[in-house]
């Protein structure tokens, strides 16, 4: 299985660029994007699809428009960096709804969080009711996003 991006070309690349943009687009239209035939670009987005470039398809949901318009950051300190006490830490981190993202990070917290809710009160609920009860909390610190200058989907493909 192929996973090293330097054995793309450059159709892979603009295969790639294109369905980032648009998941939802036609083999059809995608072919004469990237000026394949129809059954060559097919067979080119399969092997994408099956070496891991394209681990699958998604509606992009507006988090405002659903409800959640705040983002919060959220760092974590916990008492013991021992593998068991990360992992169920992890384990119990991906079943809260409103855990975007969770990150092990390397400095001064264990992990970093994207919480979205819907106002400071919905942020205390979360808090109260999932952050400060994950196995192994020490410590949570938060901070409120007043405003999200980019926020992009797109993985740079680069020739």
């Amino acid at each position: 299985m192929m996973r090293d991006s330097t054995n793309m070309d450059r159709i892979d690349r603009a295969i790639l660029h294109e369905v980032q943009g648009d998941g939802r687009i036609s083999n059809a239209a995608l072919a004469d994007r990237v000026a394949l035939s129809e059954s060559a670009c097919l067979r080119r987005l399969r092997r994408l699809e099956q070496q891991g470039f394209i681990r699958g398809y998604v509606g992009l949901v507006d988090q405002s428009i659903a409800g959640f318009p705040d983002n919060v950051f959220v760092t974590i300190t916990l008492h013991s960096q021992q593998h068991c006490d990360l992992a169920a830490f992890e384990r119990a981190a991906r079943n809260i709804p409103e855990v975007m993202e969770c990150y092990l990070m390397s400095g001064d917290a264990d992990c970093l969080l994207r919480v979205i809710v819907a106002d400071a009160r919905d942020y205390e609920r979360v808090h109260s009711q999932h952050l400060t009860c994950l196995p192994g909390v020490a410590r949570v610190h938060s901070s409120f996003a007043l405003l999200t200058v980019t926020k992009k989907t797109q993985v740079p493909i680069r020739a």
